[in-house]
C-alpha cells in the first residue's frame, strides 16, 4: 500500500474524471490519498471530495501563492475548520519567492506564522512549502520552534542539503515528488540518502511534476508509484518495504488519519 501524501484533487485537471483518477490510483496501490488545501475559503470544497471519497482526506490553509488573497485569517479560524473527520492537516503554507509578483515577503511570514500558530492549537501537522527561501525558511522554522513545538513536513522537497538538515533536527519530515526521479537531480537523491528512514514521506503533488517516465504529461496520484520505487531505489531498500516504510511514516506524522483500512476498503 502507498499513499499519496499531497496532491490537488481540487484542480480543473482532475474535474472531468476525478473517480478515474482515483480508480487508477488504487489499480496502482495507491489507495489513500492527502488532497492539500491552497485556499482556507475553499474548505468545503475539499471537505466534499473527501466525503464524496473514502480514500482521501484532506487538509486547510493558504499555499504562499494565495497569501496576498488571505493575508488575515488568524490562527483560530484554520484552527477551527479542522474538526472534520477527515481534515488531517494545516496548510499548505509557506514561503515562495520564485516569483516576482508574490506576495511580499512580510505578508508570506505572517500567514506562515499564523499556520503554525494553528498547528499547535491543534495538535495537527503543518504542510510546508519553500522555494528559493531556504535561509527565510530557516530563521522563522527555528524561531517557531522555539517558541513551543509543533509537527510539520517539509513537502515536495526541493531545497539545498541545509534545510533538510535543520528540518530534521527540528523533528520535521521531508516528502519527496517526482523531481527525485528526474535525470538531473543528483543532489537531491543525496539529499534523499542522508534524511533518517522514519521522516521520509512520498507523494505527487499533481497535477505537478509527474515523475518519469510520465514527465512532461499531468501528473496523478497513480504515479505515486513511480516516485516511490525511485526513491526505493535510492536508498538500496526493497519496493515493498519502502511502501510499508513511507505508509507508517505518513501515518504516525498524520495521526488523525488512524492505522486501519479506510472505510470500505482492504488494508
Amino acid at each position: 500500500m502507498l499513499i499519496d501524501s499531497h496532491c490537488h484533487l481540487d484542480f480543473p485537471d482532475f474535474a472531468a474524471d476525478l473517480p478515474g483518477v482515483i480508480a487508477r490510483a488504487r489499480d496502482a496501490g495507491v489507495t489513500r490519498m492527502l488532497t492539500i488545501s491552497t485556499r482556507v475559503a475553499k474548505a468545503d470544497t475539499y471537505r466534499a471530495i473527501a466525503e464524496a471519497h473514502p480514500e482521501v482526506w484532506y487538509t486547510v490553509g493558504t499555499h504562499p501563492h494565495g497569501a496576498a488573497e488571505e493575508p488575515e485569517i488568524p490562527a483560530e479560524a484554520i484552527a477551527a475548520l479542522t474538526d472534520h473527520p477527515r481534515c488531517i492537516g494545516i496548510g499548505e503554507a509557506g514561503l515562495d519567492y520564485h516569483y516576482d509578483d508574490a506576495a511580499p515577503e512580510a505578508v508570506q511570514e505572517r500567514v506562515l506564522r499564523a499556520h503554525i500558530a494553528a498547528a499547535r492549537m491543534t495538535g495537527l501537522p503543518l504542510v510546508i512549502h519553500a522555494r528559493d527561501a531556504d535561509a527565510h525558511m530557516e530563521a522563522v522554522l527555528t524561531d517557531e520552534m522555539g517558541r513551543g513545538a509543533f509537527k510539520a513536513v517539509l513537502h515536495c522537497f526541493s531545497s539545498g542539503r541545509r534545510l533538510a538538515e535543520i528540518g530534521v533536527e527540528l523533528g520535521l519530515s521531508v516528502s519527496f515528488s517526482g523531481i527525485v526521479t528526474f535525470r538531473r537531480s543528483h543532489d537531491l537523491r543525496e539529499i534523499a540518502r542522508a534524511v533518517p528512514h522514519d521522516r521520509i514521506l512520498v507523494e505527487t503533488d499533481a497535477p505537478f511534476l509527474a515523475p518519469e517516465p510520465h514527465r512532461g504529461r499531468t501528473n496523478e496520484p497513480a504515479y505515486t508509484a513511480d516516485t516511490a520505487r525511485a526513491l526505493a531505489a535510492t536508498l538500496g531498500l526493497p519496493f515493498g518495504d519502502f511502501a510499508a516504510l513511507t505508509s507508517a511514516n505518513f501515518h504516525r506524522l498524520f495521526a488523525k488519519a488512524g492505522g486501519g483500512p479506510v472505510a470500505g476498503m482492504g488494508a
